[in-house]
């Protein structure tokens, strides 16, 4: 049974409306894109704890709004993605002032950042930033359709 999760790390000030629905959501999103969810964990923190995650596993000394861990079984021939998707509340928060959008829009383009990462979407060239962020409002679209 597929899993999505939210947890807290060092924050607790995150309001998620309507979270069984972003779950469900979420687990279509791997469908859509032709992967296998077994078990994704979403974890809210700080800009700080986020930073440490970033010096401490990917030798980066800068914020970041999300750093995604696929811990999937490279192995398998049927792959079934397990993922650990770590969201700095802070960066969502100044990234939805800088952009003029609502602090909800801005944490669903980034859970749903995290979950293109795990289906195989990069976003270090100018090419991979332009496909994820297409992808993004294609699904931040659908979203709102369904409101």
């Amino acid at each position: 049974m597929v899993q999505v999760r939210f947890s807290y790390a060092d924050v607790s000030n995150v309001t998620l409306p309507q979270k069984q629905i972003v779950k469900h959501f979420i687990a279509g999103i791997f469908a859509n894109e032709g992967r296998n969810l077994l078990q994704l964990n979403y974890v809210f923190c700080s800009d700080e704890y986020l930073l440490k995650i970033n010096k401490d596993y990917l030798s980066h000394d800068y914020y970041t709004d999300i750093i995604t861990f696929d811990l999937s079984d490279t192995d398998s021939n049927y792959r079934q993605i397990i993922g650990e998707v770590y969201v700095s509340t802070d960066r969502v928060r100044e990234n939805a002032s800088t952009h003029s959008i609502s602090f909800q829009k801005e944490l669903l383009r980034v859970l749903f950042h995290g979950a293109l990462h795990l289906c195989g979407y990069l976003d270090k060239k100018k090419s991979e930033i332009t496909k994820m962020r297409e992808r993004e409002n294609h699904y931040l679209c659908l979203f709102e359709k369904r409101q």
